[in-house]
């Protein structure tokens, strides 16, 4: 799994959240997509890395500028990562 971080201006409010969220989760096969206009980013949880180019685009198409993308391994953490995974 892969998280990427998308650094977006033109989020304002929640509405702007949602836009980006429904229009990434249109675009991509996605695990999880969260936004939030305050820090001006998105986090995508996906199985496999996303295209850059596709990501700008996608949110370029709805009126947003992406001004930076990062990408890293993503471990689910839950109730059992609290106990060692199980083991």
């Amino acid at each position: 799994m892969v998280k990427t971080t998308l650094k977006i201006d033109g989020m304002m409010c929640g509405m702007c959240e949602s836009h980006v969220n429904d229009s990434i989760r249109k675009s991509f096969a996605v695990k999880k997509v969260t936004s939030n206009h305050s820090k001006g980013e998105t986090v995508i949880v996906s199985e496999a890395p996303l295209a850059e180019d596709q990501l700008k685009s996608c949110t370029a198409a709805i009126g947003y500028t992406v001004r930076a993308i990062t990408s890293e391994p993503y471990e689910k953490k839950g109730l059992f990562g609290w106990f060692g995974g199980g083991k």
